[in-house]
């Protein structure tokens, strides 16, 4: 079993983000994308399926039960304001949630308490070229790798109202194969991953597409 970690600082919602289709052009494409999230200044309610509201364009690799919830955290929106010179507003990298002192790594199958909402940890958020497309920097899926803070998907094992100013309580998961997000995160771009690691991954509560990618790593590592 994982050890039990420190409890953090209170954290909150610091906004709720939803969208609708729009159309991004960047670097001689156009991205039809449900990535512009803005700010909900009345509370939504969330059920597995995600938030009220919003849309997802791309089903094959965004959105489903396992990824009905994508949070980022607003500390880590500050370390990128910084970073890029700029301000960075809640929603701008596609999250649903934007949350203060969001830990920055979970463990798969960790839960996050909303009022009555409750959300399951399954994965980091693996950065694409809509993301490249929204910060118009084909450079910036790269940057966004390296800087490892991914922000998290969370499926929703009860769902609720949800708004603004919500307190947000950390559940930690008692699963015995257990890993990290960040583990998850480096083990997906990992030309020569570790069996063992891979096996983990896979027994772990995780969202299935990467268990299915995972799975496909740990049966060409062992043929």
């Amino acid at each position: 079993m994982q050890p039990k970690r420190e409890g953090s600082a209170l954290m909150t919602v610091v906004s709720v983000n939803r969208g609708s289709a729009t159309s991004i052009a960047h670097g001689g494409r156009e991205f039809r994308t449900g990535i512009d999230k803005r700010p909900c200044t009345l509370r939504v309610t969330v059920s597995p399926a995600g938030i009220e509201g919003d849309t997802i364009c791309d089903l094959e690799h965004h959105g489903g039960a396992d990824q009905a919830i994508y949070a980022y955290g607003a500390d880590h929106y500050a370390w990128w304001a910084n970073e890029l010179g700029r301000d960075i507003a809640p929603g701008t990298f596609g999250d649903n949630l934007t949350v203060a002192n969001l830990p920055d790594d979970l463990f798969a199958g960790d839960r996050l308490l909303v009022g009555e909402v409750e959300l399951e940890a399954t994965g980091p958020r693996i950065p694409c070229s809509t993301l490249a497309a929204k910060m118009q920097d084909s450079n910036f899926g790269l940057t966004f790798r390296r800087a490892e803070k991914p922000g998290f998907y969370f499926r929703v094992k009860r769902g609720g109202d949800i708004g603004c100013g919500d307190a947000v309580e950390l559940r930690q998961s008692d699963s015995e194969s257990n890993v990290s997000m960040l583990e998850l995160y480096r083990l997906y771009y990992d030309l020569s991953p570790d069996p063992e690691m891979l096996r983990r991954a896979v027994e772990s509560p995780i969202a299935e597409r990467l268990r299915k990618r995972f799975g496909q790593k740990l049966e060409a590592s062992s043929g």
